[in-house]
């Protein structure tokens, strides 16, 4: 299908793979018409044409994090994770109308061939295809036209911004920005009864204002605004300004706030310089509020991502109802579009609408669609285009083949760059993603022979060794079982399932044993790192158990973070450190116990800080203190051994030290926890007929086990 994408700072139409749906709250739509946003969009555009330097100057706290992981991960590294960044095809668009063409199991209120318009960065894009979340799509009205309905998004957000300003019949406000969000501003609030002044430079808007009712223009270039509008308001300044400019400048919002009366209040709805003066709201008292997007819902995964809905009682203005609104009023005729809507162009030719919308002159257009045809309702999906070729080498069966699964940062900081170096050993073949635009760009940046949506294609090439699972938590039991079933051998990131019922179907695949079966890795990577190699060639010579002490500082997440979900922190991270002491005492577990600190208030939970015991058949004891209270200079994680009177500290994979041995005392500009030797030894594993698993299924599953039990004790 064909996706408008914002690639080395230009607008360009990509190829790439039809999407899926996202999940079973999401609807599949064929888009028939977006609308591009002339304020944030393209100020999207303009920025990514700068030199880097000067976007390096306007964002230090991008600067400030890419030093962090030079200092956390080396300069190699982060220049890899940072270069991925800038070469990443971006999607632009947040507004459009089309045809359902799928919806998901958990849908009820759409059904394919419903006409609708939806909302939302990264869903919402420019692109024939797109797949939303159920909160973010309405129906379209009997009547209106896609064209209309395609402007969604930006009505909802005009009509959030007026509802923000809770004005009454007979006041006054001012619409400071004459452009799309300050033209349906201004007609919202004459709906409401409210008297309007607008403010532009623009002349020729000024005159549209006019014309659908403003009371009073003013163009700052010539006038002195906040006077008129002091005059105009009898003296006293108007009970509300509605910021919907788009401006570098701090003069206008100064002028917004000189405009208000006493206890007056002014409405962030567009983009401001954010430099303000006391006095200008200090002797009125004014309020400075912010409109967020769509209204209340945006921003807040449960309900957008979730399908939760706020209760109607409780919650008047969703985004929701908001977009529902705004194609009422369209429909209804109170809100007029006719002189707001410039122009539309084909989709092939969206470099051109983009750049009329970035003209200087005064005739520049106010909305510009895209068309992208109008579908028949027995041909809305194109199941060919989930598959985009892009390279066409011969296959290569000395190598791994590899299909990597989910193009998340993990992925695209550590695997596809240590696939590249092992490139002797690894051939990375296909990349499937649910995001299209992804699994194109990043498999033509890594020569994949191609990219896809849909993971049948992956589990039906025959072409394909290795399957390498990236995704969230909670898909990796599903994904790896498909994939073993298919004969695939499975890498797949920890953890392997988020619950027992998971954890037993893949038992089941392997209850006759592992022989003649597809190879499961999971990547408990640190026990294939130079320092535990170190490590385990001490205390393979022990005499008697190990006693060891494993701190990890993990950092905190806010408490709706999606690290706490499907298992949590416990099940997708401590997994990594019973794998690390399970390696060393090459035992079985007998005995688990915890503890758990107990909060004072919901900032930290009790799920990501715990002081875990176990204890191993052969003796052994491991103390694990995982925590997030700490403080993030700390460094994450420190590992002692101690045993027949020797001590081995392991701190944080950069230093390694023993106290009564001699040990290699190796030393690392950087944490190496051995994500590419992991991969090196897979492949041996692979590549040899009488060679082992490198991790075995046993202690594989032990692992998960003793995760899972952690949170079913915890959770009683």
């Amino acid at each position: 299908m064909k996706q408008v994408v914002l690639k080395d700072g230009k607008v360009v139409v990509e190829e790439v793979p039809t999407p899926e749906l996202l999940d079973s709250k999401s609807v599949l739509i064929k888009v028939v018409n977006s609308c591009i946003s002339a304020g944030t969009e393209i100020s999207t555009v303009k920025s990514a044409g700068e030199p880097l330097i000067r976007r390096a100057v306007k964002n230090p706290a991008k600067v400030k994090k890419a030093l962090e992981i030079v200092k956390k991960d080396g300069i190699k590294t982060a220049y890899e994770k940072i270069t991925n960044k800038l070469k990443q095809a971006t999607p632009l668009g947040y507004s459009i109308s089309g045809i359902v063409a799928d919806v998901g199991r958990d849908v009820r209120n759409f059904k394919v061939g419903d006409a609708v318009a939806a909302a939302g960065v990264g869903w919402a894009n420019h692109a024939e295809y797109v797949s939303v979340p159920n909160n973010l799509v309405v129906k379209i009205p009997n009547g209106l036209s896609f064209e209309q309905a395609s402007t969604v998004a930006l009505g909802a957000i005009a009509m959030n911004g007026v509802r923000r300003a809770d004005l009454q019949i007979g006041e006054l406000a001012v619409v400071f920005g004459a452009g799309i969000l300050g033209l349906l501003s201004l007609q919202m609030l004459q709906l409401s009864g409210v008297r309007v002044a607008v403010v532009d430079i623009n002349d020729k808007r000024l005159t549209i204002a006019k014309e659908i009712g403003a009371e009073l223009t003013l163009n700052p270039l010539r006038d002195n605004v906040v006077e008129h509008v002091i005059n105009w308001s009898s003296g006293y300044g108007v009970d509300a300004v509605l910021f919907t400019a788009s401006t570098n400048s701090s003069d206008p919002l100064s002028q917004s706030f000189q405009m208000c009366r006493k206890k007056g209040r002014v409405i962030l709805v567009g983009v401001s310089g954010m430099e303000l003066k006391r006095e200008d709201l200090y002797l009125k008292e004014l309020d400075f509020l912010m409109s967020t997007s769509y209204g209340p819902g945006r921003y807040d995964k449960n309900y957008e991502e979730e399908g939760l809905d706020y209760p109607y009682g409780y919650v008047r203005w969703t985004e929701n109802r908001n977009m529902q609104e705004y194609l009422r009023l369209v429909a209804s005729g109170n809100i007029n579009l006719d002189n707001l809507i410039s122009a539309v162009y084909p989709v092939d030719k969206a470099q051109q609408a983009f750049e009329s919308l970035q003209s200087n002159s005064e005739d520049r257009p106010i909305i510009v669609l895209l068309s992208y045809g109008k579908p028949e309702i027995n041909n809305l999906r194109f199941t060919s285009d989930k598959k985009i070729f892009i390279n066409s080498s011969t296959v290569n069966k000395e190598v791994i083949n590899v299909a990597l699964i989910g193009v998340g940062s993990f992925a695209l900081g550590t695997h596809l760059p240590n696939l590249k170096k092992l490139s002797d050993k690894y051939k990375l073949y296909a990349v499937m993603s649910r995001d299209g635009l992804k699994s194109k760009t990043f498999g033509s940046l890594y020569g994949a022979n191609y990219a896809t949506t849909n993971y049948s294609q992956i589990l039906e090439d025959k072409n394909i060794d290795l399957v390498l699972i990236c995704t969230r938590h909670d898909s990796h039991a599903m994904l790896t079982l498909e994939a073993l079933r298919a004969g695939k051998h499975v890498f797949v990131e920890k953890p392997l399932a988020t619950n027992y019922e998971e954890l037993n179907q893949i038992k089941k695949f392997y209850e006759e044993g592992t022989d003649n079966k597809p190879l499961l890795f999971v990547g408990f990577n640190r026990r294939f790192s130079r320092y535990l190699s170190e490590i385990k060639k001490h205390t393979e010579r022990r005499i008697n158990p190990l006693f060891i002490i494993y701190r990890v500082n993990a950092g905190y997440f806010p408490p709706d973070s999606w690290v706490h979900e499907a298992g949590g922190r416990i099940v997708g991270e401590v997994c990594h450190f019973i794998d690390t002491i399970t390696y060393l005492t090459n035992s079985r577990i007998e005995k688990i116990s915890f503890e758990s600190l107990t909060p004072k208030n919901s900032a930290y939970l009790e799920d990501d800080n715990k002081a875990i015991i176990l204890k191993y058949s052969d003796g052994s004891i491991g103390c694990i203190q995982y925590f997030a209270t700490g403080n993030k200079e700390l460094p994450k994680e420190y590992m002692e051994v101690h045993f027949d009177g020797k001590s081995i500290v392991l701190d944080d994979y950069k230093k390694l030290k023993g106290y009564g041995l001699k040990i290699k005392e190796i030393e690392t500009s950087h944490s190496d926890k051995g994500h590419i030797e992991e991969l090196i030894t897979l492949y041996n594993s692979l590549k040899s007929s009488n060679k082992g698993w490198p991790i075995e299924f046993w202690d594989i599953i032990q692992t998960t086990e003793a995760t899972l039990r952690i949170i079913d004790i915890g959770s009683r």
